[in-house]
Order: C-alpha cells, then sequence, then structure tokens
C-alpha cells in the first residue's frame, strides 16, 4: 500500500451545461484536529477500513478525481485501490475551518461542480452523492437540509463560489451560513433524500469515541445484513 500521491490535478469541465460522474471532482476535508475524540480520526478503523479508506471507496465510483484538503504534517493512514485518482492538497487557509477547506479544494477542481464532505463520514451514499450531483446544473451550491438543519460537508460546490468564499474568509467570517445567503443553494430536502438514504447514515460523522463506538455498531449491523 502506498501513501496519498502529493500533487492534485482533475477532471474536465461540464459538457452542455450537464454534470456526469465522471466529470466531477470530490474534495474530502480532513484537516480536523480531531479534539473531542482525542486523537487523530483518520487512524481510526471502522468496519476494517480506515475512516478515510472509507470516505474514498464510497466517492471513487462517482468522482474523476478524489482531493484530500490537509493540515500542515498530518498524518495520514495508507489507502489502497484509488490511488491513481487521489491527491492531497495542503490547506491555503489553515485555521480557517471548512470553509477555508472548502476554497482550496475548489482552487484545485478543474471541474465546474465538485461534492465537498468531510474525512469523517464512514457511511456515505453513492446514490445520494450522484442524486446532488444531477440537480446541481443552474445552482451555486446544492445541500441537503432536514428540518432546518443544513448539511454543508456533504453537498455540491460550484467554482462561482470562490469570489465570495474568499471575500468572506478575508473578512473572517467564517460561518457557512452566511456564505449561502450570498449565492443560489438548490437544498434537497427530506422527502428526496429519504428516497436514497432513509436513515441518514450519510450524515454520521465520527467526532467522540462515542460516536467511533456506534459506527462499529452500525458496520457490523451493515455487514451482517
Amino acid at each position: 500500500m502506498t501513501m496519498i500521491e502529493s500533487e492534485a490535478s482533475c477532471g474536465a469541465d461540464e459538457t452542455m451545461g450537464k454534470l456526469a460522474s465522471h466529470l466531477i471532482a470530490s474534495i474530502v476535508l480532513a484537516g480536523g484536529k480531531g479534539t473531542r475524540l482525542g486523537k487523530d480520526k483518520l487512524q481510526e478503523v471502522v468496519g476494517g477500513r480506515p475512516l478515510l479508506q472509507r470516505v474514498i471507496d464510497s466517492l471513487s465510483p462517482i468522482s474523476e478525481r478524489i482531493l484530500v484538503v490537509t493540515a500542515q504534517g498530518q498524518k495520514w493512514p495508507a489507502i489502497r485501490a484509488t490511488q491513481s485518482k487521489v491527491a492531497s492538497v495542503p490547506d491555503i487557509y489553515p485555521g480557517r475551518g471548512a470553509l477555508g477547506g472548502i476554497y482550496t479544494g475548489l482552487t484545485s477542481a478543474k471541474s465546474r461542480h465538485s461534492l465537498v464532505v468531510a474525512a469523517d463520514m464512514p457511511f456515505l451514499n453513492p446514490d445520494l452523492l450522484q442524486h446532488l450531483v444531477s440537480v446541481a446544473p443552474g445552482f451555486d451550491v446544492v445541500m441537503p437540509r432536514i428540518d432546518g438543519e443544513i448539511e454543508p460537508l456533504h453537498a455540491v460546490y460550484s467554482r462561482d463560489c470562490l469570489p465570495a468564499i474568499q471575500e468572506q474568509i478575508e473578512r473572517n467570517q467564517l460561518q457557512i451560513r452566511v456564505f449561502l445567503e450570498r449565492v443560489g443553494v438548490r437544498y434537497v430536502e427530506l422527502a428526496e433524500i429519504d428516497r436514497f438514504d432513509p436513515r441518514h447514515l450519510s450524515f454520521f460523522n465520527v467526532n467522540t469515541p462515542e460516536d467511533l463506538t456506534k459506527a462499529e455498531e452500525i458496520a457490523a449491523e451493515i455487514r451482517s445484513s
């Protein structure tokens, strides 16, 4: 097994205004410190695979290129099988949270739209992700919303968002909700989400030791079903 390669490059632009899965870059935000977990969460294993490997495996069928946004000096578990399409990208705005990571990933992507997910989401659903991609033409952002709660780290963003994101970061205004007021957003609501992921496991992430235990239980249940 080899480590993630260091240079970024990614897929081609949209053709005739339609997003096809092979044209989409996926951006994985992996620079979190894992303070609540008490250790580097990317080194943790769920269902026999490191968290990062699980995310890459879910993204790979629908991604031309997978860009992993990293913090300086961050250590990585070895990954397998998909190295040819995976690259690490150092965070342009370290310490500026998810908005800085999204900006970094979008500047490195060549496709107009990119999927953005967090590295600690072990149960991503490729069918739901593909649905987000399929409705993206004509919008700057496509984002799930459940009972008013948004999922900004399970969403599609356009490169057209870059100027607004950069301006907000330079003002040190890092709340994604504020940024969304300045762009065209297509929310994917509960009924749409339930068609693909009725248990909403896509949005489960690992922040605490209790989350890690729960993730193992879910992975075991999925394996036995």
